[in-house]
C-alpha cells in the first residue's frame, strides 16, 4: 500500500471531500469512479474503511451488566437498605466494630482456604507487579486483618461486596456479585459462649426480617471427622469426602453415595457406614444419642465436637432459641477453613402468605469456628480463635422482592418530608429562600425545578412520591406574614406565621 504522502493534491481533495458523507458503500463507489490509479483507489478504501469500522462496530454493541450481575433501581435499593439497617442495627446492638478490608488481596492470600471452591475465585491481571484476586468472601480478609496488625481480640461486622465465579442462578438469589454481611468475635474465650451468641443473633436477624418459620442446623468438624474416621475414610480424602456429603441439601443420599464411590474412590460399604450417621438429625438428644455409639465414642475428636454441643444447647436454652436449633450431621460446610462448630439456617417456610408460591431458596445464614485461620497468616503461627456468622443478604432480598411483586406494595424512592409550592408566577427566589430555611434545619425537602410551575402537577407530584407535608407560599401569603401548610393525605391547610413554620413542621413529623 502507498504511503499517504505520495498522494497527490488532486487526490487528497477528491479523497477529503469524500470522507464526508455519503458514508459506506457510497463513498467508496465513489471513490473508483474519480480514481484513475490502482494504487491511490487502495489507500483511499482503506481510510474509508478505517473511518466506518467505529460505526459498524457500534451498531453491533449490546448494552447489559455481565452476567451475573445485576443493577438496582431506586425501589430495590430501598428495601436492600432496610434489610441491612435490621442486619447491621444487630450487629452494633451486640458490641460489633465496624471494619472495611480491600476489593481484592493478593492472589496468595486467598490461594488454598477454600477447598474446591478455590476455583471460583476471580483472578486479576497483573497491574503493577502483584498477582491479585478479587475477594471471595469476607472471612479470610478479616484474618489477614488480624495477623497483620496483631490484633488477639476483637468484635467486628463488615458489609461490602465479594465475587464468585460461578454459574450463576438468579432465580435463587445466587450472583458472581453480591453483599456479605458478616460478624465476628476473634480472641480466647470460655468455650461456646461466644459460638451461642452468634446463633441467637442469627435468630435476632431472621426474626427481625419477618421471612417466615426457619430453623438453624449445627453440626460440629471435628464430629465430622470422627465419623470419616470410625468409617474407615482415608485421611487424605477427609476434605474430598465432606465436600460431598456437604451437598445432602440440594441432592439425595443415593446421588451423594455415587459422588463418593465413583467420582471420589470411595469404598462402598465405607460410603454406606458414613450415611448411616449423616442422615441422622435432631436435638439435645440426639448429642446424648451419639455419647453413646460404641463406634463414635472412641474417637477423641468426635467427643470433643460433641462436648462442645451440649454446651452450646444450654447456653441457646438460656438465649431461648433452643427450639430453633437442630442438630444435623449432614451439615458439613465444604470451606477448609472451619476447625469446630458449624451452623447454617434455612427458611421452612418462605411464604408468609398463601398467595405467595414457595421459593427454594437454600441457606439464607451460615458460619462457624475457625481457630486456624489467622496463625496462616501469622510469621510465627501464632493462632487467634474467631467464630463469626455470614447473612445472606441477595437470598433474603429475593424473597423480600416476591413479596413486594404478589401483594403490589408501593415503595416510597425517598424521605422527602416537604415539598415547597407555589401557585403563581415569579416565586422563584421566595421558593428558594424558604427551602433553604427547611434545609438548614435538617427538614428533607424538594422543589420544583421550573420558575414558574402550576399548583396542580406540584401537588400530584406529592401525592406519586408519598411526600406528607406541602408549604405553599403566593402574593397573598406573602403579603400576610404567613405560609400555608398543607396536609397531603387529608388535603387540609392551614395557615401558619412564617417564623413559625420550621417548629410546626418539626412537630407535625415527630407525631407522624
Amino acid at each position: 500500500m502507498p504511503q499517504l504522502g505520495l498522494l497527490p493534491g488532486r487526490a487528497w481533495t477528491v479523497l477529503l471531500g469524500l470522507l464526508r458523507p455519503p458514508p459506506g458503500a457510497l463513498c467508496i463507489r465513489a471513490v473508483r469512479s474519480h480514481s484513475q490509479d490502482q494504487k491511490y483507489l487502495q489507500v483511499a478504501e482503506a481510510l474509508i474503511a478505517s473511518q466506518l469500522k467505529p460505526h459498524q462496530e457500534k451498531s453491533n454493541f449490546t448494552i447489559k451488566t455481565p452476567k451475573g450481575t445485576r443493577d438496582l433501581s431506586p425501589q430495590q435499593m430501598v428495601v436492600r437498605e432496610k434489610i441491612l439497617d435490621v442486619v447491621v442495627s444487630c450487629f452494633k446492638r451486640h458490641g460489633a466494630k465496624g471494619l472495611d478490608t480491600p476489593a481484592f488481596e493478593l492472589k496468595e492470600i486467598l490461594t488454598e482456604k477454600y477447598g474446591e471452591d478455590s476455583g471460583l475465585i476471580y483472578d486479576l491481571k497483573d497491574q503493577g507487579g502483584e498477582l491479585l484476586s478479587l475477594r471471595y468472601d469476607l472471612t479470610v480478609p478479616f484474618a489477614r486483618y488480624l495477623a497483620m496488625n496483631k490484633v488477639k481480640k476483637m468484635k467486628r461486622y463488615h458489609v461490602g461486596k465479594v465475587w464468585r465465579r460461578e454459574s450463576p442462578t438468579i432465580v435463587q438469589g445466587r450472583y458472581r456479585e453480591f453483599y456479605q454481611c458478616d460478624f465476628d468475635i476473634a480472641g480466647q474465650f470460655d468455650p461456646m459462649i461466644p459460638d451461642a451468641e452468634c446463633l441467637k443473633i442469627m435468630c435476632e436477624i431472621l426474626s427481625g426480617l419477618h421471612l417466615g418459620d426457619f430453623l438453624i442446623k449445627v453440626s460440629d468438624r471435628r464430629i465430622l471427622d470422627g465419623i470419616f474416621a470410625v468409617c474407615g475414610v482415608p485421611e487424605s480424602k477427609f476434605h474430598a469426602i465432606c465436600s460431598s456429603v456437604d451437598k445432602l441439601d440440594k441432592i439425595s443420599w443415593k446421588d451423594v453415595r455415587h459422588e463418593m464411590v465413583v467420582k471420589k474412590g470411595l469404598a462402598p460399604e465405607v460410603a454406606d457406614r458414613i450415611g448411616d450417621y449423616v442422615q441422622c438429625h435432631g436435638g439435645i438428644s440426639l448429642v446424648e444419642q451419639m455419647f453413646q455409639d460404641p463406634r463414635l465414642s472412641q474417637n477423641k475428636q468426635a467427643l470433643e465436637g460433641l462436648g462442645d454441643l451440649k454446651l452450646l444447647f444450654e447456653y441457646l436454652t438460656l438465649f431461648g432459641v433452643a427450639e430453633k436449633v437442630s442438630f444435623d450431621l449432614s451439615l458439613a460446610r465444604g470451606l477448609d477453613y472451619y476447625t469446630g462448630v458449624i451452623y447454617e439456617a434455612v427458611l421452612l417456610q418462605t411464604p408468609v402468605h398463601a398467595e405467595e408460591e414457595p421459593l427454594n431458596m437454600g441457606s439464607v445464614a451460615a458460619g462457624g469456628r475457625y481457630d486456624g485461620l489467622v496463625g496462616m497468616f501469622d510469621p510465627r503461627g501464632h493462632k487467634v480463635p474467631c467464630v463469626g456468622l455470614s447473612i445472606g443478604v441477595e437470598r433474603i432480598f429475593s424473597i423480600v422482592e416476591q413479596r413486594i411483586k404478589t401483594f403490589g406494595e408501593k415503595i416510597r424512592t425517598t424521605e422527602t418530608q416537604v415539598f415547597v409550592a407555589t401557585p403563581q408566577k415569579n416565586f422563584l427566589q421566595e421558593r428558594l429562600k424558604l427551602i433553604a430555611e427547611l434545609w438548614d434545619a435538617g427538614i428533607k425537602a424538594e422543589l420544583m425545578y421550573k420558575n414558574n410551575p402550576k399548583l396542580l402537577p406540584q401537588l400530584h407530584y406529592c401525592e406519586n412520591m408519598g411526600i406528607p407535608l406541602v408549604v405553599i407560599i403566593g402574593e397573598q401569603e406573602l403579603k400576610e406574614g404567613v405560609i400555608k401548610l398543607r396536609s397531603v393525605a387529608s388535603r387540609e391547610e392551614v395557615a401558619i406565621k412564617r417564623e413559625n413554620l420550621v417548629a410546626e413542621i418539626q412537630k407535625r413529623l415527630s407525631e407522624s
